[in-house]
């Protein structure tokens, strides 16, 4: 067997270039080998690694010149790819064309390419990785009145993050057993589960009935007009899914989320402490008014406190920075993630997310928001639950209840999301709809309206892709910004005792 040229020291799982920098030149070597022995081999590495990630820049240069030839359907062999390469003077200097001769002939273990693979990819990273801490300590050591010192922070955190990307190896097709497999194994989830529900439950039974829970990689659209009570539904829902967290052994023998859930909630409207007083408000059964008054009795305020030590221990986390850019936004929500799990991340609302850079137009910057929104659900495998405002040209129709096409830069969103829902309050409209006292008629109507309306919402479902539309009733208490069951006069006759 013939030896192969050696450029650096090093040999195992790792060694080191000049200066101390990880590489290991066999296992480029190898891997090369094995690539030009057997070009089949090239598909069972080109998901992992790529010619920036090797070493040696001679390397790389073959590497690219065999991938562009199998994909021509080619032959990659120390003779073809010798005419490229006969000047090529870094080659010069490891012995010419001879050294890809070398290559092919020295490659004995071309099964275990994907090792190889995965370890020069590895180094690589670990390089790329020394190059990013250099400049982070450049930047800091470079006293600059433009970058404040948060502001490196964001930027070296981002480049961390763009790192970690770059690290995955993309999975590239999946077999039809595969896919069927993973069909079936959330449809036993769902048989197995109380109520059948194949996504996290809402805590709302209707809403729960129709969209089959909340699915993970779903990007969820919750769009309303002012006052409606979108803010209100999402708390509920968010207090909902992090009341019912329970962690435990799945049916699979992996450690997860059993019910429930840990959700990140990105306030960018409202402060933490609203939030967590409308939370508390519906917890306690105390107005939120009197909450921000501090106008309550003793029983109540010892609800209130018993409500909030209750409520303590449970896995929600608000961030309120204002005016948040996509990337700044999907940069934390992996970080919650990481450090203390994520099943459920709700945004407030959209049109307050900033884009990673100004645009042209404020359709294609909602474009970029909805589409980053969309891929943080499908990279953290979570349901994603943004908030929308509508437009106002629901108030000129006679009918308020609101359509996809209220959507302000309706395109995107539409097209992006999963869901679209839309919550309607009539209730709201029939208050300002009263006549004057003078005629009876009209009042005694308008009263019989405000009456059957009283204490009731819809969630107009204007969208599913994998679902049906239609419309969810919901009872609506304002005093207390809750939103819950509504019980049917069926439901109420028996629970009566009554017949049906």
């Amino acid at each position: 067997m013939n030896e192969i040229t050696t450029i650096t020291p090093g040999g195992g799982q790792s060694g080191s270039g000049d200066g101390g920098v990880p590489c290991n030149i066999e296992a480029e070597q190898q891997l090369l080998g094995a690539i030009l022995t057997n070009n089949d081999t090239l598909d069972r590495v080109a998901s992992i690694v790529r010619p920036e990630h090797f070493y040696d820049p001679v390397h790389a240069r073959i590497f690219t010149l065999a991938e562009s030839r199998i994909a021509k359907n080619l032959q990659a062999t120390p003779t073809t790819l010798k005419t490229f390469l006969e000047d090529d003077p870094g080659l010069k200097e490891l012995g010419g064309p001879g050294y890809l001769v070398q290559l092919s002939s020295a490659a004995i273990a071309s099964f275990a390419a994907r090792d190889y693979a995965q370890i020069v990819r590895d180094l690589a990273t670990r390089r790329k990785l020394m190059e990013v801490g250099k400049e982070i300590a450049a930047r800091a050591a470079k006293v600059d009145a433009e970058m404040e010192p948060d502001e490196q922070i964001v930027r070296a955190e981002q480049d961390l993050y763009s790192l970690g990307e770059q690290g995955k190896a993309g999975s590239g097709f999946v077999s039809f057993l595969r896919a069927v497999t993973d069909a079936v194994h959330v449809a036993n989830a769902a048989y197995m589960r109380e109520g059948g529900l194949a996504g996290v439950s809402t805590g709302l039974t209707d809403l729960d009935r129709k969209l089959g829970g909340l699915h993970n990689s779903d990007l969820l659209i919750l769009a309303g007009r002012p006052s409606m009570g979108k803010t209100s539904l999402a708390t509920n829902i968010a207090f909902n899914v992090a009341k019912a967290y329970r962690r435990g052994r799945r049916p699979d023998g992996t450690e997860g989320t059993l019910e429930g859930g840990v959700v990140g909630f990105f306030s960018l409207e409202m402060s933490a402490e609203q939030l967590a007083a409308r939370v508390l408000s519906e917890a306690a059964e105390v107005p939120s008014e009197q909450i921000r008054r501090g106008d309550m009795t003793e029983e109540e305020f010892r609800r209130f406190v018993e409500a909030a030590k209750a409520l303590e221990s449970c896995p929600l986390h608000i961030d309120d920075t204002p005016a948040l850019p996509i990337s700044q936004l999907a940069t934390r929500a992996r970080k919650l993630k990481r450090e203390h799990g994520l099943d459920v991340l709700m945004i407030d609302y959209l049109q307050l997310v900033r884009p990673a850079s100004a645009k042209d137009s404020r359709v294609n910057e909602v474009s970029e928001i909805t589409q980053g929104l969309k891929a943080i659900a499908k990279e953290l495998d979570i349901p994603v639950i943004a908030l929308s405002q509508l437009s106002r040209q629901v108030e000129s129709r006679e009918d308020k209840r609101p359509q996809l096409s209220d959507l302000r830069e309706s395109g995107s969103i539409e097209q992006d999301a999963d869901v679209v829902m839309f919550v309607y309050r009539e209730e709201y409209y029939k208050e300002r709809e009263k006549p004057g006292e003078n005629d009876l008629e009209a009042m005694a109507k308008w009263q019989q309206e405000m009456e059957s309306a009283h204490g009731k919402a819809e969630v107009v479902i204007g969208k599913q892709r994998h679902g049906p539309i239609g419309t969810v009733e919901l009872s609506f208490e304002g005093r207390f910004t809750r939103f819950g069951n509504l019980v049917k006069p069926w439901q109420d006759r028996v629970e009566g005792g009554g017949d049906f």
